[in-house]
């Protein structure tokens, strides 16, 4: 279906019909395509990473390049957290719960789920969460 949809110029509109067929489709090119460049930057991570695993004679360039290395992995370890989030959302699109508020089953903006693709929470229900974090850590 996305293949013959042309989506450079379409924005999805509350005068549609939410959630109809165009904009599942819409939001799965941009979940897809988010995913593939995620996927890219990662082999071009690991592609640097194994051209630094040259040996340093220099100890402090050794260090330097354990530090890259650790801060590296870490972005890596947020990009794979990121990946399964966004294979979720495009489970959500094939089960039809995409784009409804888990905690109110209301729909969520389509401003939000166009800066969020992988958005689970409305905008109020997001709110509400992190006030509930911040008294628990605050406790």
């Amino acid at each position: 279906m996305s293949d013959d949809i042309d989506f450079s110029s379409y924005v999805p509109s509350d005068d549609e019909e939410f959630m109809n067929l165009k904009q599942r489709a819409y939001f799965r090119s941009k979940l897809v395509a988010w995913k593939n460049d995620i996927l890219k930057e990662a082999r071009e991570t690991l592609d640097h990473l194994a051209e630094e695993s040259a040996n340093h004679a220099d100890i402090a360039d050794r260090a330097s390049s354990e530090t890259d290395r650790a801060i590296e992995l870490r972005a890596r370890d947020r990009q794979r957290k990121l990946i399964s989030k966004i294979d979720s959302a495009m489970a959500r699109i094939d089960e039809g719960t995409y784009g409804y508020c888990e905690e109110t089953g209301e729909p969520i903006s389509l401003k939000r789920l166009d800066a969020r693709p992988i958005a689970t929470l409305s905008i109020e229900a997001q709110e509400r969460h992190e006030r509930r974090e911040k008294v628990y850590r605050d406790e």
